[in-house]
C-alpha cells in the first residue's frame, strides 16, 4: 500500500525492545521465526504463520502497526497490507538504519542467509538483502523462494490438525457473522414494512367508539353460545365475563406508560409532564366533552351521531389502550379505517388519555386518537420526523387554548349551561397556570428616568453564559465546566446596556412638542428584565441547542446544577413585597430531558413526580422506573417545571381561593374510585 492512514498518525515507543538483537524472539512461545514488533508498544511476538502472537496483539490492544525485525517490513492490520510510506517525521526510515546498524553488528544473522553470503564486508553500509553489491537475480530469487516456502508452511499448517481446528473456527465466526447479517436485514425489512402499514393505516381512536362496536365482539368466544342459549345461561356468562376483570392486576395511578409510535417520544414525555401536574389534569379530568361532542354532532351535514366516550361504571372505559393485562389484546375495539366524525378535539383527548392514565387499571397506553388529532390540528407535527419538545408543548397549549375559547360558540343553544360554565373555569385555569408577568425597565442614562413594561410570559427560557458560546479565533466553546440555574436566572434578569444613542426617553422629550418637525433627542439607556407576577407552574427552557456555522444546530452538552426548592425571590421585583412569603418557594415537579448531541436526533425521556404515591418515576415511553430525587438532578434538563409551594399546600377541592400569583383555583369536586377496593391498590407499583 502506497498510502496508509495510520502510519501518519505513528509515535514510536520509547526505549523500544527491537533495537535489542536478544529480544527478537517471542514473548509467547519463545520462537525466533517470523518475528513482528509493534511499533506502538515494545511488544515482540510471531505472525500468522507461527501462532498468531502479533495478531492477538493487535485484537487486544488495537496497535495495528508492526514490523519484521529480520526483513524490515512494515504491515498494518487495519489496511491488511504492506505499508510503503512514511509518517512526516521519517521515524520509519531511522528505525530500518537503526536495524541497518544493529546487523552489521550481529555475525549469527550472515548464517541465516545463504543466497546473501557473498557479502563479506561487515562494515558495507546497508543491510545483507539491499547491500551495493548483491545481484539483482539472487534477491528476486531469494523472494520467490521465501513465497514458495510460506504457501507451503501454510498449506502444511491447514492440513494440520491444528490447522484444521483454526479453519473450523473461522468457519464458524463467518457463519455466525453472516447469520447476524441475515438477522438485521429480516428486522429492517420488518420495520420497514411495519412503518409503511402504519403510515397507510389510519390512527386508532380512543374508547368514544366503543357505542358503535357490537355487544357481542365484547363477549369471549367461549362465551357466545352460551349467551344465546338461555337467560340463567347468560348471568352465569355475565358473572364468569366480570372476574375477568376483577383479577385484572392494577398499577399506581399515573405510573402507566405511553407506547412510541414512531419518533413520538417528545409527545410522550410532554404528555406525561401535563398528566402529573396536578391542577392541569384535574381541570381535565373534570371537563367532559363528550356529551357536548354528541349535541353537535347530531346537527352535522351527515345527520349521524357521534359517540361520546364510555361514562363510568364498568372499566372497559379502556377499552382500545394497550396495556393492564394480556385480557385487554382479547378485548382491543377494532375500530374502522375512517375516523367515526369530524370533529376533533385535543381536550377531549386529554381528558380521555389522563382518564385512562390515572384510573390506575392500565399498565401502557397506544396514544393512536392523540396522534391522530395532533396530526390534524398542528399540521408542523405531522408525520414521523424528529421533533422538538419544547416547540411541540407551547403548539399544544396554544390549541388547546384556542379550542376552548371557540369550542361551542357556533351553537351555543345545544351545550348546556353547566358544561358552559365548567369550560370558561377550565379556560381560566389553563390560561393562568402558566401565565406570570414581566416587567421591562428601561433607564434613560441622561436623565435617570426609568419607563416600566408590563408583559405576560408563559415560559423563561434561559441563555447559558457566554463563556458557553464563545467561539473566537477558533477556540471551542467551554463544555466541560459546570452551570447553576441560579446563574442562568441571574444573566435573565441582569441589567443590559443598550449600543449606542438608540433610545428616546419621555423625560428628555416632554418639552417638545408632537407636531415639531425638531428630531427626537435621543440617550444611552440600560434595561433590565425582572418577574412582576409569578405563575402557578414555572416553565424554565434551557436554551441547549446553538447555532454552529449557517445551517447548522448543535448542543451544549454541560450539567446544569438544579435543586428540588427553587426561590425565586431574587430575581422579581423588590418593592411589592407579597402577603405569604411561601410564593417565592417553588418545588420541582417535572424535568423532561433530551438525549443525544443534535438538535434533529435523540430521545426524549420524562421524570415527574407521582402525587398519588409520593415518588419520583423515570418515563421513557412505555418503560417506567422508580427513581430518587438525587437521580432526578443528575440529569441532564432541558425543561424545568416547578410548582409553586403556596398552590401544592392549598387543597384542590375546597372552595375558590386567592394566591399570591392572582390566579383563582378550580372547584373540583373529588374523583370517587370505581371500586371500593381501588383505594387499597393504588399504592401497588408494576
Amino acid at each position: 500500500m502506497d498510502r496508509c492512514k495510520h502510519v501518519g498518525r505513528l509515535r514510536l515507543a520509547q526505549d523500544h525492545s527491537i533495537l535489542n538483537p536478544q529480544k527478537w524472539r517471542c514473548v509467547d512461545c519463545d520462537t525466533k521465526e517470523s518475528v513482528w514488533a509493534c511499533l506502538k508498544c515494545s511488544h515482540v511476538a510471531c505472525g500468522r504463520y507461527i501462532e498468531e502472537h502479533s495478531l492477538r496483539h493487535f485484537q487486544e490492544s488495537s496497535h495495528p502497526l508492526v514490523m519484521e525485525v529480520h526483513e524490515l517490513y512494515v504491515f498494518c492490520y487495519l489496511c491488511q497490507d504492506y505499508v510503503l510510506n512514511d509518517n512526516p517525521e521519517g521515524d520509519l526510515k531511522l528505525l530500518r538504519s537503526a536495524l541497518s546498524a544493529v546487523w552489521t553488528q550481529k555475525q549469527e544473522a550472515y548464517s541465516r542467509r545463504s543466497l546473501r553470503s557473498q557479502v563479506t564486508s561487515r562494515e558495507g553500509a546497508g543491510c545483507h538483502r539491499t547491500s551495493q553489491g548483491q545481484p539483482l537475480m539472487l534477491t528476486a530469487l531469494w523472494h520467490r523462494r521465501q513465497a514458495l516456502l510460506a504457501k507451503a508452511l501454510r498449506l502444511w499448517f491447514e492440513r494440520s490438525s491444528r490447522g484444521q481446528l483454526k479453519l473450523e473456527e473461522k468457519r464458524q465466526r463467518v457463519e455466525l457473522e453472516r447469520r447476524k447479517e441475515e438477522a438485521r436485514l429480516r428486522r429492517q425489512e420488518v420495520k420497514r414494512r411495519l412503518l409503511e402499514e402504519l403510515a397507510n393505516t389510519p390512527p386508532r381512536k380512543s374508547a368514544r367508539l366503543l357505542s358503535h362496536a357490537h355487544t357481542d365482539s365484547l363477549i369471549p368466544q367461549k362465551f357466545r353460545d352460551i349467551t344465546a342459549s338461555s337467560p340463567a345461561s347468560q348471568r352465569e356468562a355475565r358473572r364468569r365475563f366480570n372476574q375477568l376483570y376483577s383479577i385484572r392486576p392494577t398499577v399506581t395511578p399515573g405510573v402507566t406508560g405511553l407506547r412510541n409510535l414512531g419518533n413520538t417520544c417528545y409527545m410522550n414525555s410532554i404528555l406525561q409532564v401535563l398528566s402529573h401536574l396536578q391542577k392541569f389534569r384535574e381541570c381535565f379530568l373534570t371537563l367532559d366533552p363528550s356529551e357536548k361532542e354528541e349535541l353537535l354532532a347530531r346537527t352535522g351535514t351527515n345527520g349521524k351521531r357521534r359517540v361520546g366516550d364510555a361514562g363510568g361504571g364498568h372499566p372497559v372505559g379502556g377499552i382500545g389502550l394497550n396495556g393492564g393485562s394480556s385480557i385487554t389484546k382479547s378485548l382491543e375495539l377494532i375500530q374502522p379505517k375512517e375516523p367515526s366524525t369530524k370533529h376533533l378535539s385535543l381536550c377531549h383527548e386529554l381528558h380521555t388519555l389522563f382518564r385512562v392514565m390515572w384510573s390506575g387499571k392500565w399498565a401502557l397506553v397506544s396514544p393512536f386518537a392523540m396522534l391522530h388529532s395532533v396530526w390534524s390540528l398542528i399540521p408542523a407535527f405531522r408525520g414521523y420526523d424528529q421533533q422538538d419538545a419544547q416547540e411541540f408543548l407551547c403548539e399544544l397549549l396554544d390549541k388547546v387554548q384556542q379550542e376552548l375559547e371557540s369550542e361551542g360558540s357556533k351553537r351555543r343553544i345545544l351545550i348546556p349551561i353547566s358544561q358552559r360554565k365548567l369550560t370558561k373555569q377550565v379556560l381560566k385555569v389553563v390560561n393562568t397556570i402558566f401565565h406570570g408577568q414581566l416587567l421591562s425597565q428601561v433607564t434613560c442614562l441622561k436623565c435617570s428616568y426609568k419607563s416600566d413594561t408590563v408583559e405576560p410570559f408563559w415560559d423563561l427560557s434561559l441563555e447559558f453564559p457566554e463563556r458557553y458560546h464563545s467561539q473566537e479565533k477558533g477556540i471551542a466553546p467551554v463544555t466541560t465546566t459546570e452551570c447553576t440555574l441560579t446563574e442562568m436566572l441571574a444573566k435573565f434578569t441582569e441589567t443590559e446596556a443598550l449600543e449606542g444613542r438608540i433610545y428616546a426617553c419621555d423625560q428628555c422629550n416632554s418639552k417638545r412638542r408632537k407636531s415639531s418637525p425638531k428630531p427626537l433627542v435621543l440617550s444611552e439607556a440600560k434595561k433590565q428584565l425582572m418577574i412582576f407576577r409569578l405563575p402557578q407552574v414555572l416553565r424554565l427552557h434551557l436554551k441547549r441547542f446553538r447555532w454552529s456555522g449557517r445551517n447548522h444546530r448543535e448542543k451544549i452538552g454541560v450539567h446544569v446544577f438544579f435543586d428540588q426548592v427553587l426561590n425565586m425571590e431574587p430575581y422579581c421585583r423588590s418593592v411589592l413585597p407579597p402577603s405569604n412569603p411561601e410564593a417565592y418557594l417553588y418545588d420541582l415537579s417535572a424535568v423532561v430531558m433530551h438525549h443525544g448531541k443534535g438538535f434533529g436526533s435523540g430521545h426524549y425521556t420524562a421524570y415527574c413526580y407521582n402525587t398519588e404515591g409520593g415518588f419520583w418515576v423515570h418515563c421513557n415511553d412505555s418503560k417506567l422506573n422508580m427513581c430518587s430525587v438525587e437521580e432526578v438532578c443528575r440529569t441532564q434538563a432541558y425543561i424545568l417545571f416547578y410548582t409553586q409551594r403556596s398552590n401544592t399546600q392549598n387543597s384542590v377541592h375546597g372552595n375558590k381561593t386567592q394566591t399570591n400569583a392572582g390566579i383563582p383555583e378550580l372547584n373540583i369536586p373529588p374523583q370517587a374510585p370505581s371500586s371500593p377496593n381501588e383505594r387499597s391498590r393504588r399504592i401497588t407499583v408494576p
